[in-house]
């Protein structure tokens, strides 16, 4: 537990995805649209989005809420909790630390990002340019 959210490693999330438990990922869709978790259940509802679309999320299973470093979806959890969702978590370290341990994942390299460090990553180029 960590700032009042309870909080689960990338392969205790796995673990849980195997008994039924969904993940939520509010990374933007720039950032799924290269990287994905390869579990059974995802859902994605990007933060920008998270206060208007909250209501269709799932009551009846444990919400595993992910981003890319495991920073946003704190505020994300907390918000989720305040609306009265009853299991919610965060997976700390997020899809960077999901990779890093070698859990599941869907690449789609259409959409593969580029920058010279985590926090400036960007869309990379798609197709041919020019004719």
């Amino acid at each position: 537990m960590s700032h009042g959210v309870y909080n689960l490693t990338p392969q205790e999330s796995f673990n849980e995805c195997g008994r039924g438990a969904v993940i939520l990922d509010i990374r933007e869709e720039y950032l799924t649209a290269y990287k994905n978790f390869k579990v059974d259940d995802v859902l994605f509802l990007p933060y920008s989005q998270l206060e208007c679309s909250w209501s269709d999320l799932p009551h009846d299973k444990l919400i595993i809420v992910a981003d890319s470093v495991g920073t946003k979806s704190v505020n994300a959890v907390n918000f989720l909790l305040q609306q009265g969702l009853p299991s919610v978590v965060n997976m700390a370290g997020g899809f960077v630390d999901w990779e890093r341990d070698g859990l599941p994942i869907i690449m789609n390299n259409a959409y593969k990002l580029s920058g010279s460090c985590l926090c400036q990553l960007k869309p990379g180029k798609k197709g041919k340019t020019g004719s």
